[in-house]
């Protein structure tokens, strides 16, 4: 057994190595815009440094952040640094990335409240807010996961298990072998992660009904298939490559007529419900009955910030809670009975630190300056003869330089030019560059500086 002077001395230590990565964490916050958004040669080269095989013998913990540090971060891709576009990453906010250096620290396991009662209230506090500013019913609750993925993935077995409750069907008693068989229609624009979300729980392609988009990838309402209560519908709140909505006030209480179940993947868009000005985008999000969003987007929370939210309470924690005479409690909200985790770390303490520091109002013009940052680079890129694909909605921007190989030319360019960053897609036939507008350190500057060197490489593709 480890005698009291062995304990003290670990806790000494591991204050001190906790102040050093502090101070290597601050270093590179700083020097982040100094930066190249994307690692140099070299940087990648370096990283030849850390050894492949496991040493042996223990290597200082001194040592080993040192060699983090030095030979990692010059290979990081700086998304927090205000000039990366390529997908939609999000940055880190201030408060959150102190918090996280706290509750790090902290180690707490928030799954049951007695486990950490500060982590619990922390949760549920950063889980009503979330819903509040997002317009959701009061009746909502949100539970923290790991990202959107598994956010929708939550989502979808709760609609799955209440869909075949209602005919009856006890998935928890029976199964899934000769349950009547469900139905899902989906956007046409669906998202991959949804796709996989859907696999996870069952579903196959066969299951799904596609439902026809126009050209800026919004469902039809005047082609939306039929549904019944043994239908799953799923829709989306901001479009991954143009940002727009599906029409969720002329679809939804339609679905809800005929019994059937309305999640929305807002993986960042749900958050145009926090501003007056984007909330019209949005319009009728609430009637949903689940929803799945993202901190790590919008919000610049760190990753590990999904969050899963049902209108009804009881459909989340039926497919989630589970039985152990170890685990039990009383608590109305344990986090391991809202979803698929049972231990797992105080998620929702960042999120908490960005509502408590910035309020309703911050969160609004955070939404607000995204969305004018994209709109300005959209402006940028046309008034010099780019091609804006789709009228930009949010912080998306499709843009296309005279056409598909040059397009993407100027895409591997501006990657090299390391200047900002952005990513390729394709549109409706049509190559493109995505610019997504996600990190709350751009800046106007950042702004022109992009698009300058944007549009200089788009010349010097042209010239070649």
């Amino acid at each position: 057994m480890p005698s009291r002077s062995d304990v003290v001395d670990q806790h000494t230590f591991r204050a001190r190595l906790v102040l050093d990565a502090a101070q290597r964490a601050a270093s590179y916050v700083a020097e982040s815009r100094e930066r190249d958004v994307f690692p140099t040669e070299q940087a990648l080269r370096d990283l030849a440094g850390f050894p492949r095989e496991l040493a042996d013998e223990p290597v200082p913990a001194s040592e080993v952040l040192a060699m983090l540090d030095e030979l990692g971060s010059p290979a990081t891709v700086v998304s927090t640094g205000g000039r990366y576009f390529g997908f939609v990453n999000g940055g880190a906010d201030p408060a959150a990335s102190a918090a996280a250096v706290l509750v790090s620290a902290w180690d707490q396991n928030v799954a049951l409240p007695v486990m950490s009662p500060v982590a619990a209230l922390l949760d549920e506090l950063a889980g009503r807010w979330s819903c509040q500013l997002l317009g959701l019913p009061g009746t909502a609750i949100a539970a923290f996961c790991s990202g959107a993925s598994i956010a929708n993935l939550t989502c979808i077995l709760a609609a799955r298990d209440a869909l075949l409750r209602r005919a009856g069907w006890s998935v928890e008693r029976r199964g899934l072998a000769g349950a009547p068989r469900l139905r899902v229609v989906a956007s046409a624009e669906i998202h991959a992660s949804v796709e996989k979300a859907l696999r996870a729980a069952g579903f196959g392609t066969d299951d799904v009904t596609s439902a026809p988009t126009d050209d800026c990838g919004r469902v039809l309402v005047e082609e939306f298939p039929s549904v019944d209560d043994r239908t799953l519908v799923l829709l989306q709140a901001g479009n991954v490559n143009t940002g727009h909505s599906d029409p969720f006030r002329q679809i939804i209480p339609s679905v809800h007529d005929n019994g059937g179940w309305v999640h929305v993947d807002g993986a960042f868009g749900l958050w145009a419900a926090a501003s007056d000005t984007q909330r019209h985008r949005v319009d009728g999000v609430d009637l949903a009955d689940s929803w799945a969003t993202d901190g790590h987007k919008w919000l610049n929370a760190p990753y590990d910030s999904g969050i899963a939210i049902c209108r009804d309470p009881a459909d989340l924690r039926r497919a989630m809670a589970f039985d152990a005479a170890y685990f039990a409690t009383d608590a109305e909200r344990a986090a391991a009975h809202l979803g698929l985790q049972m231990s797992q770390r105080a998620r929702g303490a960042e999120i908490w630190a960005i509502l408590a520091s910035h309020g309703r109002r911050g969160i609004a013009e955070l939404v607000d300056r995204l969305c004018a940052h994209a709109k300005r680079m959209a402006d940028l890129l046309d008034a010099a003869g780019a091609r804006i694909l789709i009228p930009t909605a949010l912080n998306q921007v499709l843009v296309q330089f005279d056409n598909d190989q040059t397009t993407d030319a100027v895409i591997a360019a501006v990657q090299a030019d390391r200047t900002c960053w952005a990513g390729g897609t394709r549109w409706h036939g049509h190559r493109a560059m995505r610019i997504s507008i996600c990190d709350s350190a751009t800046t106007s500057t950042d702004i022109e500086t992009a698009a300058h060197a944007i549009l200089r490489c788009w010349r010097t593709c042209k010239d070649a």
